[in-house]
């Protein structure tokens, strides 16, 4: 019985070490790129840099941490953001179209299966009109 524990304690303090190794060894949270988020480009080959180059849109915009504009994303837009999925998408977008655009998050918080987490989901993902990060819907 002791050895069994013995060879559990060195498996157990052989994980721990390897978990210390990783952790040093794992990137920081440093940015990669010298230059705030809404400056971020992708180059002909889709490689993000700062300066020259093509604003991201979409998934790429998304991944990048851009916020969407609620008020000119598209169903398959909104449907990336986490906890959205499709069918919401479509009637935020129904909503939306039907007020002629949000205007206040009380306006999104009455759309169907807008409860208050989607809601903060929303708000953390989207703004309601221009997006400082980027032209165009990202």
């Amino acid at each position: 019985m002791a050895g069994r524990t013995a060879a559990l304690a060195v498996v157990a303090l052989g994980v721990m070490g390897l978990g210390a190794v990783a952790r040093w060894r794992w990137p920081d949270a440093a940015p990669a790129l010298d230059c705030p988020p809404e400056a971020v480009r992708l180059d002909s080959e889709g490689v993000a840099t700062c300066g020259e180059g093509v604003a991201p849109t979409g998934a790429q915009a998304l991944a990048l941490g851009h916020r969407l504009d609620l008020n000119v994303a598209t169903e398959k837009e909104l449907a990336l953001l986490s906890g959205v999925g499709p069918s919401l998408a479509r009637r935020l977008v129904e909503a939306r179209d039907a007020a002629g655009g949000f205007s206040t998050w009380e306006q999104v918080d009455a759309v169907a299966g807008v409860g208050a987490a989607k809601l903060k989901t929303l708000q953390a993902a989207t703004v309601l009109g221009s997006s400082p990060d980027a032209g165009g819907v990202w």
